[in-house]
């Protein structure tokens, strides 16, 4: 066999001289015993395998949790659900904000762990709308978490050696991305192991020969040539004949294209732009959309929360005082609000705006009758990625005002959005729910690789949040996936493709 083996990189080189036929090769044994980095070990590997060098033998793959800083925190401290249990059996019992105040907890974190132990019988809110507990001990699931949280301070748990219960327990408490509120993270490792094959051995037996070792010089340095080194080294060859470098010309990103001519495409009908910033306040996140502080509703919003500054400095009047009326008691609107007590110190957190609609909400303050608008908005929301969900996505989001706008209308611009701007050909519409829209309308298309998904929710403002904002007619409003619709646009089969790391597959995909 006729083996070029001045042209074997480096990495390769010391590989293969490393290894014999019949060994189990692992990226763990090369990094630690030729002290490489893994990107070096992966990359020796892949050039191997493509010459025929190193096979792949065998290929495993684990799945393991790891301890994030919020698992350490509440093994020492306790979880939320057990640290209400002990609170409400010592201290009697207490309303949901008292004790949130009390444990130095979110409302949201205690809302949700109430609910778990309310679900297992274990508490439940008594005549005066106080928790109370109504058993002696905490549900096996809560004290499966303090379990796992104590095994996860000796290190990655491994998935294979959990009970079923701790796995299921796990499935909810674990997370791949934005593990950072959750106790565990998510780690997926695939572990394989290479051998070498008889050319492998071949190409070793001819670099032996050649008297190559790996450490030659590729090129010259100042600190070699002070020193005078390069005098008692050996030099790697120089390929003269290897063709020139391809000439790369600049090319815009094709989904930024895109974005620009849906802009484009909309301010030609008439639409006038709005925009924001990223970081908002609670207030304008979910407040002015009626969406309750204290509800459920939320959870489909799980913000990322802004550390410093904590909470903005003022919301801005009357809007502030006329939707915390309308929450408590409905206030102008005809409506009976949430009946509970607006909480002004929550509405000030700042978080990043986990939905476009809080543009519709500033731009309602000081919209034009009748009149349409538009935005594309950056949106942040912890989420499992996948081909067809992000934990930050475009949304493009819009509201027409006027006293003859109707459902029809809004049925029209869902379809326009839908063929014209997706591209889609087949369209369906099915009942929503959003706490600011009455009646709500979720837009799905079908994708010819992925199916039917959905492409965004739509509606017309419920009074409860136009009359708090200043406007006394009808307001459809939309927000829908623009990630999504370039899937079908670009003929793309996955939104990470939208974002991919692979320069080349932006060199080469030309967008509208």
């Amino acid at each position: 066999m006729d083996i070029d083996v001045k042209n074997l990189h480096p990495l390769e080189v010391r590989l293969l001289r490393h290894v014999a036929i019949g060994e189990s090769i692992t990226a763990e044994c090369i990094i630690g015993e030729l002290d490489y980095k893994v990107g070096q070990c992966n990359q020796a590997f892949s050039w191997l395998c493509a010459k025929g060098y190193l096979v792949e033998k065998s290929r495993t793959n684990r799945v393991l949790y790891e301890l994030t800083d919020l698992g350490r925190e509440q093994q020492q401290k306790g979880t939320p659900a057990q640290r209400i249990f002990t609170f409400l059996q010592s201290n009697g019992a207490h309303t949901l904000p008292e004790l949130a105040e009390a444990l130095s907890l979110e409302k949201s974190e205690v809302g949700s762990a109430f609910g778990q132990l309310s679900k297992s019988g274990v508490t439940a809110l008594n005549s005066e709308n106080k928790a109370e507990t109504k058993k002696d001990e905490l549900p096996e699931e809560v004290l499966c978490v303090a379990t796992l949280l104590q095994k996860g301070l000796d290190g990655e748990i491994e998935e294979s050696t959990l009970s079923p219960l701790e796995k299921t327990v796990m499935s909810k408490i674990a997370k791949k991305r934005g593990a950072a509120g959750s106790p565990f993270k998510v780690i997926e490792r695939e572990d394989l192991v290479y051998a070498l094959t008889e050319s492998g051995d071949a190409a070793k037996k001819a670099v032996i020969a050649a008297n190559i070792t790996g450490d030659e010089f590729g090129s010259v340095t100042s600190e070699m040539l002070a020193s005078g080194s390069w005098k008692t080294g050996t030099f790697r060859p120089y390929g003269l004949n290897a063709p020139t470098s391809r000439l790369i010309p600049g090319r815009h990103n094709p989904y930024g294209n895109y974005l620009q001519w849906v802009k484009d495409k909309l301010a030609a009908l008439g639409f006038e732009e709005f925009d924001g910033p990223l970081v908002e306040n609670e207030f304008w996140n979910g407040d002015a959309l009626f969406m309750p502080q204290f509800h459920s509703a939320r959870d489909i919003h799980d913000v990322y929360y802004v550390k410093d500054p904590v909470h903005c400095k003022e919301i801005e009047e009357p809007w502030l005082s006329q939707v915390a009326q309308t929450h408590e008691n409905g206030w102008k609107t005809g409506s009976r609000g949430w009946g509970y007590s607006f909480d002004h110190e929550f509405t000030r957190r700042q978080v990043l705006r986990s939905q476009g609609t809080v543009l519709s909400a500033h731009q309602m303050t000081k919209a034009k009758i009748p009149g349409k608008y538009f935005g594309v908005a950056r949106c942040f929301r912890y989420d499992q990625v996948d081909a067809t969900h992000g934990a930050d996505f475009y949304q493009t989001e819009g509201i027409v005002l006027g006293n003859d706008v109707n459902l029809k209308t809004l049925l029209g611009l869902l379809k326009m959005f839908a063929e014209e701007i997706a591209g889609a050909e087949e369209v369906k519409y099915v009942p929503g729910y959003f706490t600011f829209t009455e009646p709500s309308i979720e837009v799905h298309i079908k994708h010819p690789v992925l199916g039917w998904f959905e492409l965004g929710g739509a509606g017309i403002f419920r009074p409860e949040v136009t009359k708090p904002l200043g406007i006394d007619v009808p307001v459809l409003a939309w927000g829908l996936g623009i990630d999504r619709m370039a899937l079908m646009h670009l003929g793309l089969n996955d939104l990470r493709e939208l974002f991919t790391p692979n320069i080349e597959s932006v060199r080469t995909r030309r967008g509208n």
